[in-house]
């Protein structure tokens, strides 16, 4: 299924709305958009004080959170009516980039051309975690696991980071990387339900679909014909969602992935590079580079990102 004609500008975010069968979308034309699956049709338009860069809806399907280029603020509206309900300025020091709900409702996410990360709390309607993210260049997305423990970070320095935003660990050892996915500045990411797949876009033109496990790329989706600027993934991990500056969104059915001819190559190309490792904490098993020292990587990047030393062998670079 394509969307089309539902704005005048590029599309800087879409998330779908499973239990409502509903996909949003936001704008450069300042407008939020709540699409229906089943017709294809829009089903209401509201119309926000800036240029749009990101949205995002509650785990709860209740909110949607959209981020403006004017006093870099945040929107807060109704997923039903689009009511307006909260609105936030001078939340960053420069644009938000990108916002963020945990799958609990609890927490606000945001990113920001000032390289910092922030976590709004939706009960107190404070700012309750600073994070400066040692990232090189913009920070364009973020995204949570499910449990809310977990956040990623998409960077225009061609990287993404993982940060453990309960514990704090980030605070002796930074974030974990994941790096050489993309050949351009990383748009946008987005965590399965079970935390198991990382599926992130980038200027490239391409969707990535990462394993966790072990930290390396699985696929590669290409047909945008210009620079991805949003994706999500369905709970059941069926179906990946993207938006693109070509004007399209575009819903990618994975059950039938391997009549995609370009997943086919990259799973050709990358099948004799990795092997399967299991876990020495967990016992879930996790793949590896076959040139990486498998002596070193004993344990798959969750149970590294919750370990208390700070003395960890550097994740595999893929």
């Amino acid at each position: 299924m394509v969307l089309k004609g539902g704005h005048s500008a590029v599309i800087t975010g879409c998330h779908l709305v499973p239990e409502k069968n509903r996909v949003v979308t936001s704008s450069w034309d300042k407008n939020i958009n709540v699409w229906d699956l089943e017709t294809g049709k829009i089903l209401w338009t509201v119309t926000q004080g800036g240029l749009l860069m990101s949205c995002s809806v509650s785990g709860d399907g209740k909110y949607v959170a959209s981020a403006s280029d004017t006093e870099n603020a945040l929107y807060l509206n109704c997923v039903d009516t689009g009511k307006r309900l909260h609105y936030m300025t001078g939340h960053h020091t420069s644009t938000v980039m990108s916002c963020q709900f945990d799958a609990r409702s609890q927490h606000l996410a945001s990113v920001s051309v000032d390289r910092f990360i922030k976590l709004w709390d939706l009960f107190s309607q404070k700012t309750t975690l600073t994070i400066n993210s040692g990232h090189t260049n913009v920070i364009s997305s973020c995204c949570f696991t499910r449990d809310g423990r977990h956040l990623c970070t998409a960077s225009w320095d061609r990287t993404l980071q993982l940060w453990d935003v309960q514990t704090g660990s980030f605070r002796t050892r930074g974030g974990l990387r994941l790096c050489e996915g993309h050949e351009g500045s990383v748009s946008s990411c987005a965590f399965s339900s079970d935390a198991s797949i990382l599926v992130s876009g980038a200027y490239d033109k391409t969707v990535a679909l990462w394993d966790m496990r072990g930290l390396c790329r699985i696929l590669a989706l290409k047909g945008h014909l210009d620079w991805v600027t949003d994706v999500d993934i369905s709970a059941d991990k069926n179906w990946v969602a993207s938006s693109s500056k070509d004007g399209t969104v575009r819903v990618w059915n994975m059950e039938q992935s391997e009549h995609i001819p370009a997943v086919i190559e990259t799973r050709a190309a990358q099948g004799m590079g990795f092997q399967i490792l299991q876990c020495e904490e967990c016992g879930k098993p996790f793949s590896v580079s076959r040139m990486e020292n498998t002596n070193l990587v004993t344990k798959c990047v969750f149970c590294r990102l919750k370990a208390p030393t700070r003395h960890l062998p550097a994740p595999p670079c893929v």
